[in-house]
């Protein structure tokens, strides 16, 4: 491999000659060989806006001349268009704060821009990563601002997956409106529901925790960008903390703010800790939900089977004709993961110290992550499980009508202690509670009628 030679503030080293990347890049290869994972490319977008917008910035404030600026901007314009992808490199989990890959992103846009100027890579004299695609700028600062963009940038696409399958489950919720079966608490019979009603809980859960997550973005709006080393903006000129978040703005399409406390904004990683945890809530309703769908769907012959999810595969490479509840199963894993992540989230955001948290690296592997599998997962689960579900209205019923539960609704016209009786006979005896009830004469058949009357006994019509 030909070889090229640069220098930094420790010394010299080759670098691959046909790299962008540079002599930084190549001594964090060396250092942190950890994950194998590479940057996620919504983290890389955004801190390649970032670097465009510091150029721009900088050129309209006559403080880097055009004939330098503007390569560095078409440098930019080509990894946002898809290109140079291959050249950022560092991995995930790095040198604290995340220098490595702000030297990356400095060094890959440096040579490039070279390259447009018609000069040969390494040649920071003409452009250098440090004194122009970096000015004015810290790690300090661009890292925690491409955390909350790139975190929006995802967001934007994960939002419509969310409502997408709320409606999902509203939709069955108004199918299975009519479909009476026997409520369940501690995993025991009790007193009616409908499957619908489940579904419309399912349903509100949900809509609750997408409210939540979608919450989050407001202070993900305010960026920390202008901030520079500690907050207080050395070295940056004036007018350039206002003018680069207004470019950000431009470029992004997002209404981004200056935070109002450029060192809170640097040492605290609130916001992104409030997202990762809306989406561990999320996932602790999801998996809930995915949880009663293995048990709502279990059987056929020997469990509930109230439901049917969709067959996508056969479940067994030695049971034939056995359909196990994947999708379910699979939204399980996703969400185990992404509780996961959180817990890393949260263990390096109290992780700060001072003016800087210096665990933001692992931070944004792991929000990025939850919210790229859920992303990639939920569609598919909408699509290939809940609306394919289908519900077995005869088993529903029957275990309504079988249940003890259905002495619960007779203590004010029998009495609690009578129905109480009732309930531990038909349990012993397997005899039904309605059927109990004719026998002993303690209520005519109409008198049942109107008291087990479904919707009155699910709530969807009051007594008379």
């Amino acid at each position: 491999m030909k070889m090229r030679v640069e220098q930094d503030s420790l010394g010299k080293k080759e670098v691959p000659r046909k790299a962008y990347y540079g002599i930084q890049t190549a001594r964090a290869l060396e250092n942190f060989p950890v994950t194998g994972l590479r940057a996620h490319p919504f983290f890389v977008r955004a801190y390649v806006l970032i670097k465009k917008a510091a150029a721009l910035t900088h050129e309209k404030l006559g403080v880097l001349e055009p004939e330098l600026a503007q390569p560095i901007v078409a440098a930019a314009d080509e990894v946002l268009a898809g290109k140079l992808s291959d050249q950022f490199v560092v991995d995930v989990i790095q040198a604290g704060a995340g220098t490595s890959f702000n030297m990356n992103v400095n060094e890959v846009l440096a040579n490039r821009a070279l390259e447009i100027l018609g000069e040969e890579r390494g040649r920071y004299d003409r452009i250098s990563p440090n004194d122009h695609v970096n000015r004015s700028q810290s790690t300090n600062d661009t890292f925690p601002t491409a955390m909350h963009l790139a975190a929006l940038i995802q967001l934007e696409e994960l939002m419509p997956v969310l409502e997408s399958l709320v409606a999902a489950f509203e939709q069955k919720a108004q199918e299975f409106s009519e479909m009476i079966k026997s409520g369940r608490t501690h995993l025991q019979d009790a007193v009616p529901v409908t499957l619908g009603q489940e579904f419309a809980a399912y349903a509100a859960a949900l809509r609750k925790a997408v409210a939540r997550v979608q919450a989050c973005r407001a202070s993900l709006l305010e960026l920390a960008i202008g901030g520079s080393a500690t907050g207080t903006g050395l070295n940056a000129p004036a007018g350039y903390r206002d003018e680069i978040v207004l470019q950000l703005g431009r470029l992004t399409g997002l209404p981004v703010t200056s935070a109002s406390d450029l060192r809170e904004a640097m040492q605290s990683r609130a916001a992104v800790t409030a997202l990762s945890a809306m989406l561990r809530g999320l996932c602790v309703e999801l998996t809930r939900v995915a949880n009663d769908f293995r048990l709502l769907s279990s059987g056929p012959r020997t469990g509930l089977a109230e439901i049917r999810l969709p067959a996508v595969q056969p479940g067994s490479s030695i049971m034939p004709g056995k359909v196990n509840p994947v999708m379910a199963e699979c939204l399980n894993m996703v969400c185990f993961q992404v509780m996961g992540n959180d817990t890393v989230v949260t263990f390096a955001s109290q992780a700060g110290q001072l003016e800087l948290n210096v665990m933001m690296p692992v931070m944004i592997h792991n929000l990025l992550q939850s919210m790229e599998m859920l992303k990639n997962f939920l569609p598919v689960f909408t699509d290939r499980c809940v609306t394919g579900i289908t519900a077995d209205p005869e088993r529903c019923r029957s275990y309504f009508e079988g249940s003890v539960g259905l002495a619960t609704i007779l203590n004010t016209h029998i009495g609690y202690l009578a129905a109480a009786e009732l309930a531990k006979e038909s349990e012993a005896s397997g005899v039904s509670v309605r059927e109990l009830i004719l026998k002993r004469g303690l209520l005519t058949a109409e008198e049942l009628d109107r008291i087990l009357d479904p919707d009155r006994i699910t709530g969807r019509r009051t007594a008379d």
